[in-house]
């Protein structure tokens, strides 16, 4: 989970009041490009070492099926990597909680709540298939579902703490 802004290098920043809140979820993944880079060439040098063998012992088939598993884990990591480009923003103002979901083809759907009447439901503490709905006026939303269940509930408890200030009356002057 990062607290900062959600912006595209191409888009301006929304206009509006400034944000009480404003984060970006995001999955994990613990394995970088390099790691990636790495375990592929381990992978690639064990299948040729092994398939070296069986093909000098005349079993020159295996050599395909070392190939095909060098295939399938790359093939995987592809999908689980592609997968990881979806994230959501949440932006909190005195007058709506935007939540924008981006799949992993970068197509968003965004929605908006009043905050005043918002309820935001987590498990306390957090169980193995816990979730994180944001629930007003009979529309649920769970948001953060790639996040652990640890990460919901520190999502949950920072925008409860942003909902409470933004139910507050705002600060005035005194003269």
């Amino acid at each position: 989970m990062s607290d900062q802004a959600a912006s595209d290098p191409g888009t301006a920043p929304a206009a509006g009041p400034a944000p009480l809140l404003d984060v970006v979820v995001y999955p994990h993944r613990s394995l970088g490009p390099t790691g990636f880079l790495v375990l592929m060439a381990v992978l690639c040098a064990c299948s040729f070492a092994v398939g070296l063998v069986f093909y000098l012992s005349g079993a020159w088939p295996v050599v395909g099926f070392l190939g095909l598993d060098v295939l399938i884990v790359y093939v995987a990591f592809r999908l689980n990597y592609r997968a990881a480009r979806a994230y959501e923003t949440l932006r909190l103002t005195r007058e709506a909680l935007e939540v924008t979901k981006v799949d992993a083809r970068g197509r968003g759907r965004r929605i908006a709540f009043q905050p005043y009447w918002l309820a935001v439901d987590m498990d306390d503490p957090p169980r193995r298939h816990s979730r994180l709905t944001l629930r007003s006026h009979g529309r649920r939303l769970e948001i953060g579902g790639f996040l652990t269940g640890d990460e919901k509930l520190d999502l949950a408890r920072t925008l409860r703490r942003g909902l409470d200030e933004a139910r507050r009356p705002p600060a005035t002057e005194a003269r």
